[in-house]
């Protein structure tokens, strides 16, 4: 999917990939943009708000030895980075070398030291370095070619080549001990390995996120937050609203119209189109978390909110205008993930008897009843339209994985394999897909659900198969722990976090 929506982009824009593209001084989110190198032949770039594009056009003889010629896009950031894009390059060429890519620099000269994740046109992707001015550039070749996700991280003097080809897992390469000094000059750029001849990169979905530092204490201290839309069959993606605050659980409402989501107890609904926000009046129940769903007819809105005298989060229930909460589980903890799409029952996830498990209960309250018994941590269910199945996680096996057991807890089964930790599957309003959220193995434990990680959202078919990663998001707890999907099943809403400076 992808690489339609580049080719149709460029299709599209004949006129501004020619040599007449216009420079602009501050594209989108940088600072600036400039040829590097001296007596480079002009380069050009510009940011297109309609599709949140850069468009970059360089020559020079390379990005290479102990010298560098091209254009870069930049802004100068302190500390640590994660610089993440989708990428391509324009037609076949003339240098099979040309490039395009991230790149942090310590300085503007040509010579200066620099790293960057850069993507050849004949497909070699590498991590390529100069560690001091006008010395030899390095490189570490990475075994994935013709990468067209790439992403770049800095955690300290160490850098972290992610890439990807869109829909699969990140391959990994890394150096260490690179110096660049504190503040660094971060940016996309586009080189022609041709002194004579402008080469052209498309730059999609363009983000760069500050993350968590090592002392965070997860539950106390929080990064600020993105709200995204994601339209599944490009995988292109949207912010629509940025806040220095937890939020956390976007909720799609059933007119299409507005999110709801959780924000330090509270719950807000924000206006797609208009991009307003309100607080949604949940009387004395003000420490909701993110375990909050909308019924399938989108009338009422179940909370999970937290009562410490009574064991921890609560279910209530609420219509979705808001007003005061009806409580439906007598004690904690209780977290809810689904209605029954009839609107009778409730399903969540309760400990009881020390252990985790999945249960139903009346919507209006009433008995409880158990659906799994397995040792281990059973969470986050959730009916499918239908309401023949019931979708959960489970760490039963020793991996969080993504399993399907009939409404009644009968013929419980796993549905996703174990090469990540899967978490929160969320049924499409057509009953066609799911999508949950994958945590990499090395960064989470199985029954861990921690915030701030690099993690994939994917997508596989309820009828099975293989997933594929439609996202790759840093996020995790309250990125898309409840169902977020738009009524025509064709977009999902999820947060992605960052400092915000």
């Amino acid at each position: 999917m992808q690489k339609c929506v580049v080719l149709f982009t460029i299709t599209c824009m004949g006129a501004l990939l020619s040599p007449f593209l216009y420079s602009q001084s501050k594209p989108g989110i940088f600072d600036g943009n400039q040829d590097i190198g001296t007596n480079v032949k002009p380069g050009y770039a510009t940011y297109l708000p309609a599709t949140r594009q850069y468009i970059i056009s360089g020559a020079g003889y390379n990005i290479w030895n102990d010298h560098d010629e091209f254009h870069f896009v930049w802004k100068k950031i302190k500390g640590d980075f994660i610089a993440y894009t989708r990428a391509a390059l324009v037609g076949i060429g003339v240098e099979p070398h040309r490039k395009l890519g991230w790149m942090a620099r310590k300085s503007m000269d040509g010579n200066a030291p620099h790293i960057s994740a850069a993507v050849h046109g004949d497909g070699l992707t590498s991590l390529q370095f100069r560690k001091s001015k006008g010395g030899a550039t390095e490189e570490i070749r990475s075994s994935l070619t013709h990468a067209d996700v790439i992403q770049l991280e800095r955690k300290g003097s160490t850098y972290i080549m992610r890439v990807a080809k869109f829909g699969e897992p990140f391959v990994t390469t890394e150096v260490t001990n690179i110096d660049l000094g504190e503040e660094v000059y971060l940016g996309l750029f586009a080189g022609s390995h041709h002194a004579d001849v402008l080469e052209t990169g498309v730059f999609t979905d363009v983000r760069i996120t500050v993350p968590a530092w090592n002392s965070l204490v997860q539950y106390k201290d929080y990064l600020g937050s993105r709200i995204e839309l994601l339209d599944i069959a490009s995988g292109a993606r949207e912010i629509v609203y940025q806040s220095p605050k937890s939020l956390q659980a976007p909720n799609w409402t059933g007119d299409g119209q507005s999110l709801l989501y959780n924000s330090e107890g509270h719950i807000y609904q924000f206006n797609i189109a208009k991009r307003t926000i309100s607080t949604l009046p949940t009387g004395d129940v003000t420490n909701n978390n993110n375990d909050h769903v909308l019924s399938f007819d989108g009338k009422m809105l179940g909370l999970s909110s937290g009562v410490s005298q009574l064991g921890g989060s609560i279910i209530y229930t609420v219509p979705v205008t808001g007003g005061i909460p009806k409580q439906i589980t007598p004690k904690g903890p209780s977290y809810l993930h689904g209605w029954s799409p009839d609107g009778s029952r409730l399903v969540f996830t309760g400990r009881r008897n020390n252990n985790f498990d999945i249960y139903t209960v009346p919507a209006q309250g009433g008995t409880e009843i158990r659906l799994t018994t397995a040792e281990g941590l059973d969470d986050g269910p959730e009916y499918t339209p239908d309401g023949k199945y019931i979708y959960f996680n489970s760490a039963r096996t020793g991996t969080m994985r993504i399993w399907r057991m009939k409404s009644d807890g009968s013929e419980q089964e796993p549905v996703t394999d174990s090469s990540f930790h899967d978490w929160f599957p969320h049924v499409s309003p057509d009953g066609k897909w799911i999508v949950f959220l994958s945590f990499l193995k090395e960064e989470a434990d199985a029954e861990d659900h921690p915030f701030y990680k690099n993690v994939y959202i994917r997508l596989m078919s309820t009828g099975g198969g293989t997933p594929r990663i439609i996202a790759y998001v840093y996020g995790g707890q309250g990125t898309i722990n409840t169902p977020s999907w738009s009524p025509d099943s064709k977009r999902i809403a999820f947060i992605s976090n960052t400092v915000m400076r």
